[in-house]
C-alpha cells in the first residue's frame, strides 16, 4: 500500500518546508507527526495553529490540557499521541498519577479533573451532545461555557493528529518511545 510519507525538509512540499524548519527550531527535531502532515501544508499549518491556540490561549491549566488531550488520545486509540502526550505532560510537570490514570482509563482522584475527563469522553462518544444534567455537573465544579467550547478546540486538534496517525501508522518519536502505549 502507498502510505503517507515521513517527510524531511528536503522532501516536503515547498509550502511545508518553513513549517518543518520551525518545528526543528522549537523541538530540536521534527516530530514524525509533523513530518507526515507536511504532505499537506494546510493540514500541518492548521494543526500547529490549533495546538498553539489550545495549549496557550485557552482557560485550561497544564493538568486540564493533559486530561483533555489524553482522554481523546486513549479513546481514539492513538498509538503515537498517547506516548507523545505522556512525555509532554511530564515536561509540563503534571503528576504521574494523573497521566497513568488517563492511560489506564481509570477515574481521577481529583473530582474536577474527573468531571473534565468524563465530559470530554461524552463529547467524543456522543458527537458533541451533552444533556442539561451533564452540563450542569460540568459547570458546578467550576468550569464555564468557554471551557466547553475550548474542549471542542482541543478535540479538533486531536482529530487531525489521531486520524493522521491511524492512516500513516506514524512511528513514535525516539524521545517518546519510553512512554509506549498499546490499546
Amino acid at each position: 500500500m502507498d502510505n503517507l510519507k515521513i517527510h524531511t525538509i528536503e522532501t516536503a512540499p515547498e509550502k511545508s518546508k518553513s513549517l518543518l524548519e520551525n518545528s526543528l527550531k522549537a523541538f530540536g527535531m521534527i516530530p514524525n507527526l509533523h513530518a507526515v502532515m507536511a504532505e499537506s501544508p494546510a493540514v500541518l499549518e492548521a494543526y500547529k495553529i490549533l495546538h498553539r491556540l489550545f495549549s496557550e490561549e485557552t482557560a485550561f491549566n497544564a493538568e486540564e490540557l493533559t486530561v483533555i488531550w489524553q482522554t481523546i488520545n486513549v479513546e481514539n486509540q492513538c498509538h503515537y499521541c498517547v506516548p507523545a502526550h505522556t512525555g509532554i505532560a511530564h515536561s509540563m510537570k503534571v503528576d504521574t498519577k494523573i497521566t497513568q490514570a488517563l492511560r489506564d482509563k481509570t477515574p481521577l482522584e481529583n473530582n474536577k479533573l474527573e468531571i473534565l475527563r468524563l465530559t470530554t469522553l461524552k463529547i467524543v462518544r456522543n458527537q458533541g451532545v451533552l444533556s442539561d444534567q451533564e452540563l450542569t455537573e460540568f459547570y458546578n465544579v467550576g468550569f464555564t461555557k468557554q471551557h466547553v467550547l475550548e474542549i471542542f478546540l482541543g478535540y479538533s486538534q486531536k482529530i487531525l493528529s489521531n486520524y493522521t496517525n491511524h492512516i500513516a501508522q506514524t512511528p513514535v518519536d525516539k524521545v517518546f518511545e519510553k512512554f509506549a502505549w498499546e490499546r
